[in-house]
């Protein structure tokens, strides 16, 4: 990364305080950061989303989780503990049990509620709408009601204690430990976001269960219970830690560190081929987190090389990654281009990791990934008509998404798109000592309470190339801006302030510094002019995505053979994601010829409607509309194409 202009503002200090996101939650930690920092998160709630797609997308989670009724999301818990009764004499109708995953008979029943608890813990700091937390301090009171009558030790989960000692045993069951990071995950999140001191309480007694079932196992015992997904487990607890101070909970976070998988990283050896993508990518986002409570570089090296390996080796033109949930042949995207790519947790889990790795080093090329990520993979995840979201992203051309139902799906991408959909503020803008990074443009305050500084970011980015930044508060410092440059964006910048032009020595892949005492009213006005390309698959040029910014492109191809329930889920079936059949037509065209023009000669805007551009350069000559990726929904499309 490039630092013109900038090597005098970088400062940073090893001693600052550690929560999820360094810079955050400062009344709330109790552990020191071991590590360097060249960047520091803002609270969520010190960001305000403006009217835009994103908030459009966040509206409707919330509206969504605000819609599932407590009694339901607590029904499997209840039933657990032996709470429920039978009320046939009673006028009191009982609760209908969710389903799908969440259905009585699922090993990993209870997972939505720890991310329905994180979703509407975001909400909450995200709009300040008191419903958010009210329904959010619903459910951790009936889950310390389900903890007190359980009376084991602090153990909390809608399923038996025994699916953790088969785990333990290395005998089937699906997932337990992932279902209590969930909501362990969950609980820390209410305390931080809300305030909710019960829901710490909670999992500090959760901790102590697991701590007294866990630390006289062997590592051999400990080895076997590993093979099995446990999520961020070691995350949540190194959080946990972070809060408490309690070496029990750090002890914890160690003990879930999976030697098979994360040795070989730490050797920068690639062995990731063929395995399940995101039980891989939560183990490192726990590892990240290791980093900055110890300080140890082993856990640096995992997390970096990991992410270059990921990043540069396994990841589609979306930013997505996985086919039919594992990883792939390093580079060997083109063979890999089918209806089951792109499990949206994934990106989910890269995008954690990728802001800890921001704060760390200030590196553009990670803001450059969060973007490309988040607008054409998470945006796109959520159907704009229904809410509802999908599992993968087929890239498949013919392919479509399949969208969830309200109640009766409940899939891991579910839960973490309750909370995807409910945190864009939260990577907008860092700071260090001195200034603030705008890392990504889209339409929000940001109040810098301890600077005193508040600044209003208007775009309608990235359909306009302009965003306006309006200065609404200052203080009598020189305050510096940083302003990402993105490595797209190679035919240059301009930025005017208060209308005056201002001269830029930086290049794409970088980022402008604008350091001045700041006045009230104050605009600064940045343009980056967005050019059409074509991006090749690293292993077959033939293959290839149309791009045009930061916004991947997909041809309309209609709804021919799509028949009724589709584009959603079945519920009759709830794993009829895997192996979907998109009935693609036979005559479906994903071929372009390119006869070896150059793109935009081809490719053309059509007029009146931004980001829409249409051809005829089909192979055989049928007109097709190619729009944003993210705006494509409930039909077929094209994604990479056969250029000839």
């Amino acid at each position: 990364m490039k630092y013109t202009c900038l090597y005098l503002a970088f400062w940073f200090s090893p001693l600052c305080i550690s929560a999820q996101y360094v810079g955050q939650h400062k009344s709330k930690i109790a552990v020191t950061t071991k590590i360097p920092l060249k960047a520091y998160s803002f609270d969520l709630q010190d960001v305000r989303l403006l009217d835009s797609r994103f908030k459009e997308n966040m509206d409707r989670e919330g509206r969504w989780m605000l819609s599932l009724p407590n009694e339901r999301l607590l029904h499997s818990f209840k039933v657990n503990a032996g709470m429920l009764t039978d009320k046939k004499s009673s006028k009191t109708k009982m609760p209908q049990p969710l389903g799908g995953w969440e259905s009585l008979d699922m090993e990993l029943r209870g997972h939505s509620v720890g991310h329905l608890l994180s979703g509407l813990s975001f909400q909450y700091a995200s709009t300040g709408e008191d419903i958010f937390k009210r329904k959010a301090d619903s459910l951790v009171a009936g889950l310390a009601q389900v903890q007190v009558t359980l009376n084991e030790g602090g153990y909390l989960s809608a399923f038996p204690q025994q699916y953790i000692d088969r785990n333990i045993k290395g005998t089937s069951v699906w997932a337990p430990w992932y279902t209590l990071h969930k909501i362990t995950a969950g609980l820390i999140d209410s305390y931080w976001y809300t305030g909710n001191q019960q829901a710490l309480d909670v999992g500090i007694k959760m901790a102590s269960w697991a701590y007294q079932k866990l630390n006289g196992l062997s590592p051999d015992q400990l080895a076997v219970m590993l093979r099995n997904e446990f999520g961020g487990m070691n995350e949540a607890w190194y959080n946990l830690y972070s809060i408490t101070g309690n070496h029990e909970h750090k002890r914890l976070g160690d003990l879930f560190y999976h030697k098979a998988v994360l040795d070989p990283l730490a050797a920068k050896e690639d062995k990731l081929y063929k395995m399940h993508a995101n039980t891989v990518i939560p183990k490192v986002t726990g590892e990240a987190r290791a980093y900055e409570l110890t300080g140890e570089a082993r856990e640096k090296s995992i997390t970096t090389y990991f992410w270059d390996n990921i990043v540069n080796k396994q990841t589609y033109v979306i930013g997505s990654n996985s086919d039919k949930e594992h990883f792939i042949e390093p580079g060997k995207i083109s063979k890999y281009i089918t209806g089951y790519t792109g499990e949206t947790c994934n990106t989910y889990n890269m995008l954690k990791v990728t802001r800890h790795l921001f704060t760390w080093d200030a590196d553009v090329k990670y803001a450059d990934y969060y973007e490309k990520a988040l607008y054409n993979h998470i945006l796109g995840q959520q159907d704009p008509k229904t809410g509802m979201v999908c599992y993968f992203t087929p890239l498949k051309p013919g392919a479509f998404r399949v969208y969830s139902t309200r109640d009766s799906s409940f899939w891991c991408c579910v839960g973490s798109g309750f909370e995807s959909q409910s945190k864009y503020g939260e990577a907008i803008y860092y700071h260090n000592d001195n200034g603030i990074f705008v890392n990504l443009f889209i339409p929000s305050v940001l109040n810098w309470k301890e600077k005193g500084f508040k600044v209003r970011q208007e775009t309608n980015y990235p359909e306009e190339a302009t965003t306006r930044f309006f200065i609404e508060e200052v203080n009598n410092e020189v305050l510096p801006l940083y302003i990402r440059y993105p490595n797209w964006a190679t035919l240059g910048a301009k930025i005017k302030i208060n209308g005056k032009p201002v001269k830029i020595n930086q290049d794409a892949g970088s980022y402008i510094s604008l350091s001045r005492k700041w006045k009230k009213g104050d605009e600064i006005e940045v343009t980056y002019p967005m050019s059409l390309k074509l991006e090749a698959t690293p292993d077959n040029p033939k293959i290839a995505a149309i791009t045009y910014g930061p916004v991947v492109l997909a041809g309309e191809m209609g709804t021919e053979g799509m028949k009724t329930p589709q584009p959603y889920h079945d519920p009759k079936d709830p794993y009829q994601y895997y192996d979907y059949d998109y009935n693609i037509p036979a005559n479906l065209v994903h071929g372009l010829n390119a006869k070896g023009q150059q793109i935009w000669e081809w490719l053309k805007p059509v007029k009146g409607q931004p980001l829409t551009f249409s051809t005829t350069n089909t192979v055989n000559g049928s007109a097709v509309t190619l729009v944003p990726y993210y705006n494509l929904h409930r039909q077929r499309y094209v994604v990479y194409w056969d250029v000839n």
